[in-house]
C-alpha cells in the first residue's frame, strides 16, 4: 500500500482564524471597555449590566454586517476578475497561455518546462490556473461573506459575554478592577489561542492584544471618571 503524507498548513485556517479572533477580541475590549466607563462614572449595576448587554448586541450586529458587507465587496472582485480572464481566454487563448508560461519562467523554471507546464494545466483547468497563478487566488482564500458574518458575529457574543459575566459577579465597588483584570486574563489568552491555532510567536500575540487591550479600558475608565457619564 502506497503511504499519504497528509500536511495540515495554518494556512488552511486563515478565513475563519481571522474572523475568530477579530470578533472575540473586539468583543472583549469593546465590552470590557464600556462597563468600565460607566462603572468609573459612578453609575449602578443595573446601568452597568444593561450598557453591557446593549454592547453586546449592537457589536454582534455590527460585527456581522460589517464583515458581510466587506467580505462580499471582496468576492464581487474576485468575480469580477474571474469574469475577465474567463473571456480573455476564450478570445485570446494563446496569449494567455504565453502570460501563463512567462509567469512559470519569472518563478525560475527553464522556458521549454514552464511552456510544458502550462500547456498541460490550461488542458485540464485552464481558468484554475490563471485564478491561481496570475491572479494569486485558491479556495483556501477564497470569499465567504456568510461564514464571515456568522463567526464574527457568535465570537464577538462570546467575548462580550465574558466581562458582562464579570461584571455580573463582582461586588460593585470592585466592577471596574475585576472587569478590568478578568479582561486582561482574557484576552492574554485569546491572544495565546490564535498564536497556537495560526502557529505563530505566541509572546508578541499575546503582549498586542494586551497592549491595546488595556489602553482601550484606561482611556475609557479615565473618560468616565472625568466627566461622570455613561461613555
Amino acid at each position: 500500500m502506497k503511504a499519504t503524507h497528509r500536511e495540515n498548513h495554518p494556512v488552511d485556517r486563515i478565513g475563519w482564524l481571522r474572523a475568530a479572533v477579530l470578533g472575540a477580541n473586539d468583543g472583549i475590549v469593546s465590552t470590557a471597555s464600556l462597563i468600565v466607563g460607566v462603572a468609573a462614572a459612578a453609575q449602578g449595576r443595573h446601568e452597568i449590566l444593561i450598557a453591557g448587554g446593549a454592547a453586546l448586541v449592537a457589536g454582534a450586529m455590527s460585527m456581522a454586517a460589517g464583515e458581510y458587507v466587506s467580505v462580499s465587496s471582496q468576492r464581487d472582485t474576485e468575480r469580477a476578475a474571474l469574469s475577465l480572464e474567463r473571456h480573455e481566454l476564450a478570445t485570446q487563448p494563446q496569449l494567455e497561455l504565453e502570460e501563463l508560461a512567462g509567469l512559470y519562467v519569472a518563478r525560475g523554471l527553464e522556458p521549454d518546462l514552464a511552456r510544458q507546464v502550462a500547456v498541460q494545466l490550461t488542458a485540464k483547468d485552464a481558468l484554475a490556473a490563471h485564478a491561481r497563478d496570475e491572479l494569486g487566488m485558491s479556495e483556501l482564500t477564497a470569499a465567504r461573506p456568510v461564514q464571515a458574518a456568522v463567526t464574527s458575529a457568535l465570537t464577538f457574543s462570546a467575548g462580550a459575554a465574558l466581562p458582562l459575566a464579570a461584571a455580573m459577579l463582582a461586588p460593585l465597588p470592585m466592577v471596574t478592577p475585576v472587569v478590568f483584570a478578568a479582561s486582561i486574563a482574557y484576552l492574554g489568552a485569546l491572544g495565546a489561542l490564535g498564536a497556537f491555532l495560526g502557529k505563530a510567536p505566541m509572546a508578541k500575540a499575546v503582549a498586542r492584544v494586551l497592549l491595546w487591550g488595556a489602553a482601550a479600558m484606561a482611556v475609557t475608565a479615565a473618560v468616565g471618571k472625568a466627566f461622570g457619564v455613561a461613555v
